[in-house]
């Protein structure tokens, strides 16, 4: 089974999070997308605002009516800082017949020398990175081992963000068309982002 991990905090999970997932079902011929969020994310200088509960909650509203889209709280459950490798090798244990990508932006993918542990994980999975509006991709900046275990997808983009989503409801703009209809619903009735974006 071919499947993409789209790990992240999704704080929260926004249109462009899926319309990436869905692209790269299509055109990576995976049979499935894990959404896993992370429980302490080794790459972000703040915290989620949102608790793991509720986000784990607005990604599975979000996904809802989707076959090919899961998602693992295996990190949440593990805890602690979120390194990938750790995952991948209690995901491997898991699910040994099971061949994992990792989907990423760009500027991920810039970042991935500093990835703990970043030579064993990338002899274990594949890396597919996605340009990101105001990132420059610089593959050959990266080793050549990691350079290698690195595929480029092309997706439709747009500047959208989970920073951009808390920062119009902290300024009480609209969200709508920027996240499904259930997750505005829940924002909105767990009284999420209103005044720390």
């Amino acid at each position: 089974m071919k499947v993409g991990l789209f790990g992240g905090t999704f704080d929260p999970i926004h249109i462009g999070h899926l319309l990436l997932a869905e692209h790269a079902c299509e055109a990576l011929a995976f049979d499935a997308v894990w959404f896993m969020p992370a429980a302490d994310p080794p790459h972000k200088s703040r915290q989620p605002l949102a608790t793991g509960v509720q986000r784990l909650e607005m990604i599975r509203l979000a996904i809802e009516g989707n076959a090919l889209f899961h998602v693992t709280d295996i990190e949440m459950e593990r805890g602690g800082v979120s390194y990938t490798i750790d995952t991948i090798e209690e995901l491997q244990r898991r699910f040994p017949d099971h061949a994992f990508s990792f989907l990423m932006g760009a500027d991920m993918v810039n970042y991935l020398p500093k990835w703990h542990r970043i030579d064993e994980l990338a002899e274990r999975i594949n890396f597919v990175g996605v340009g990101r509006p105001g990132t420059t991709l610089q593959l050959d900046h990266l080793p050549a081992h990691i350079r290698d275990q690195v595929t480029m997808l092309e997706v439709p983009l747009f500047e959208l963000s989970s920073t951009t989503i808390r920062e119009r409801v902290s300024e009480d703009k609209s969200i709508r068309y920027r996240v499904p209809d259930r997750v505005h619903e829940f924002i909105q009735r767990n009284d999420l982002y209103e005044s720390k974006p």
